[in-house]
């Protein structure tokens, strides 16, 4: 039996594609070979304009990842995801890094938008955000389950219906005295925190790198023991389809 040609694998591919995850954006020719990619996208989650922010933690994150891939000047606007984006490659997986140009809370309708138009399985969507609940200098991983509270994880979940995907905590530590929180976390780092800011962005970039190179997690990806799909009213889709103003009752 004559074995199949690299073209014959890709044509398999490609009857195979539309009745599986396999999309032919993620199918490549690599040294003469047609192989699968996966893609990753990871979101800094926040308010545009407001980089600076404490509530927009995780776009500097992210500019700080692509300034370490040394792709920090390729941003391009696309008004087809409602953000900006950059697309990327680690080893054999593809990474998109996209910034929504929405309010935080609807974040989500920007997330969903691009892991459609780049084919992303939720689980591969990989959200950065800040984090009230957890002093300056702190950082966790947490595997999918509950918005916690925080606004934009929320729409992330509503928008995709599934709450598999993991994020990337960013402590900002909670107000100090009568300051508000919304006045907290909209408001910039001080000077003092600026200095602490450094480092923590630094390890935050570790970490991503981590578990983008890391093959297994990437290409397998554990669903948390709460990650579900998440129902939608009928009120919450209404409240998707306009923007509003960016609150943060409890938590962020």
């Amino acid at each position: 039996m004559t074995p199949p040609t690299e073209w014959s694998r890709y044509q398999a591919l490609w009857n195979l594609a539309p009745t599986t995850s396999i999309h032919l954006r993620n199918i490549i020719c690599k040294d003469g070979k047609y192989v699968f990619i996966v893609v990753v996208q990871v979101v800094g989650l926040g308010n545009p304009g407001m980089n600076s922010s404490r509530h927009s933690v995780g776009m500097a994150v992210l500019e700080a990842l692509a300034s370490r891939l040394g792709v920090a000047g390729n941003w391009r606007g696309d008004r087809h995801v409602s953000g900006e984006v950059i697309v990327s490659d680690i080893q054999d997986t593809q990474i998109v890094l996209l910034r929504p140009r929405l309010l935080m809370n609807i974040n989500g309708v920007s997330v969903a938008k691009a892991a459609c138009k780049y084919s992303v399985k939720p689980e591969h969507i990989l959200l950065v955000h800040d984090e009230l609940d957890k002093p300056l200098g702190k950082l966790a991983m947490k595997q999918g389950g509950s918005a916690r509270g925080h606004n934009g994880v929320r729409s992330c979940v509503e928008c995709l219906q599934t709450d598999v995907m993991p994020r990337l905590r960013i402590g900002i530590g909670r107000p100090s005295g009568k300051t508000s929180v919304d006045r907290h976390v909209l408001g910039r780092f001080s000077q003092e925190e600026q200095e602490v800011l450094s480092g923590v962005l630094e390890e935050s970039v570790n970490i991503l790198l981590s578990q983008l190179t890391d093959k297994e997690n990437v290409q397998s990806p554990v669903s948390p023991p709460g990650g579900r799909l998440a129902s939608q009213t009928g009120k919450q889709r209404e409240r998707l389809s306009a923007p509003r103003k960016d609150t943060t009752t409890g938590q962020t």
